[in-house]
């Protein structure tokens, strides 16, 4: 039995039991059956139903959901709260997307050879769907794993993180009371990291969703069966530049939010903050002075705005990298100390060195690390010059500035004036090189989820 425990305090909440490698194959076999079955699958306007009924299912429990997102996730519950109604739209807009799920018109008659004929494509769902979660967003993004395979038709077997399976358990329950049959969605949570890779490398499997560490999903990536396609999800060392030109009034509310939200373990934390040297010491002031009135503690709490990391030892990792920057020339400039167990003060570092884990890896804890520039150009090449790239900040009024910040940073998103982890759940979100492959977002996971069907007529 799996202990589930609260992130916070690591009282014990639920026990809930593992799949075996019989239940595995079982569920392969049920996901393999009902695709094989033409006759059988859902029609759009069926699939559309379930969902609308699923939302509405999750809004009667929108309090509830939030607080087990608290507890099993230690996120706030102000930002667990927004994560629900997230999780709720999310469902809503797999639906809507179907309006326009189509295929399109191939040009015939472009050449003597297909004159007289008409082709167009249709969309068909790729076939089983294996999608393995995260801890960060435990509802969230089961929502965008598993919605967007319901609404093109994929039987999906979700694999929620060991920390965090509650929200996942109770929303495919809440999908099979919606009226979808089971074997369409399935819940597996294995003991170890063996049948987890057995799911994803399955010949049954055409299509790999997986959200967590990079080192685990490039491999897997590779060890795919032959035709199956993926889409990664892994993390980033998100760069904010301030330029010189920022109104520092409306800087440091979006850039606290970017670095600290969810104790930054979100995959577009802020983690370097690159500032020009004219306004660097006002707004490291100011910085400062927002981040030690941040509220550390117990995530159900209404008033809590920092929460605890997921693992002790993620703690423990988190201390050892900003010690390990001080040792090596950082400024602590606040925090740094631990509060509890599974608590840190949130932090802010000063010019890390060049090679230091805070200014090369992702640190996902609360620490966000500031740099001085004088030439722009600069600083975007130090901005660009690690192995992942992800999603990227500019704060400016110099539209000039914040145009070129745009153009030349290596990211998949550039938010100018807004915090690198923006996020709409309908909008393309894709880590570049090590930090991912393919595109997220409900839409584009739908698309990803489905392939082409071409059929031509010829006229007789």
């Amino acid at each position: 039995m799996l202990t589930v425990v609260q992130a916070f305090d690591r009282a014990p909440i639920a026990e809930v039991g593992f799949d075996t490698a019989a239940a595995l194959e079982h569920k392969l076999s049920a996901a393999e059956r009902v695709l094989r079955d033409r006759d059988g699958w859902l029609a759009p306007h069926a699939r559309i139903a379930i969902l609308r009924r699923l939302a509405a299912l999750m809004d009667a429990k929108r309090d509830h959901l939030a607080l087990q997102i608290a507890r099993e996730g230690g996120k706030p519950l102000p930002d667990a709260i927004i994560e629900t109604t997230r999780a709720i739209d999310g469902v809503h807009n797999a639906a809507d997307e179907l309006r326009n799920f189509a295929g399109r018109e191939i040009p015939m008659g472009l050449s003597a050879a297909s004159e007289g004929r008409w082709a167009f494509t249709t969309r068909e769902p790729i076939g089983v769907v294996a999608a393995i979660s995260a801890f960060n967003h435990p509802l969230n993004l089961i929502v965008h794993q598993v919605a967007p395979a319901i609404a093109v038709g994929c039987p999906v077997i979700i694999k929620p993180a060991s920390a965090t399976p509650l929200s996942c358990l109770e929303f495919v329950a809440m999908v099979h009371e919606a009226g979808l049959p089971e074997p369409w969605c399935q819940s597996f949570l294995p003991e170890g990291n063996d049948l987890a890779e057995a799911l994803a490398t399955d010949r049954r499997i055409a299509f790999l969703s997986f959200i967590g560490s990079a080192r685990v999903g490039w491999s897997l990536h590779a060890k795919l069966a032959h035709g199956a396609r993926s889409a990664l999800e892994h993390g980033g060392v998100a760069p904010a530049i301030v330029d010189r030109s920022a109104d520092l009034a409306k800087v440091i509310e979006p850039i606290v939010k970017g670095g600290y939200y969810h104790a930054g373990q979100v995959c577009v934390s802020t983690q370097r903050i690159f500032v020009h040297d004219a306004v660097a010491d006002d707004f490291t002031q100011a910085l400062i002075a927002r981040v030690e009135r941040l509220r550390t503690g117990d995530p159900t709490r209404k008033d809590t705005e920092v929460g605890p990391l997921i693992q002790p030892r993620e703690a423990d990792r988190v201390a050892e990298w900003v010690e390990e920057a001080v040792r090596g020339g950082a400024q602590l400039a606040t925090g740094g100390k631990r509060l509890s167990e599974t608590t840190l003060e949130p932090t802010v570092l000063l010019d890390p060195a060049s090679d230091a884990r805070v200014t090369t890896q992702e640190i996902f804890g609360p620490v966000v690390a500031v740099y001085r520039y004088t030439d722009l150009d600069e600083a975007l090449a130090r901005a660009n010059s690690l192995p992942t790239a992800f999603q990227a900040s500019v704060f400016a009024q110099d539209i000039d500035v914040a145009l070129r910040a745009a153009n030349r940073l290596d990211a998949s998103a550039v938010m100018i004036n807004d915090p690198t982890a923006f996020r709409t759940d309908w909008m393309p979100f894709a880590g570049r090189r090590e930090s991912g492959y393919g595109t997220g977002g409900i839409p584009y996971t739908m698309r990803d989820m489905s392939q082409e069907k071409m059929v031509l007529m010829r006229r007789s």
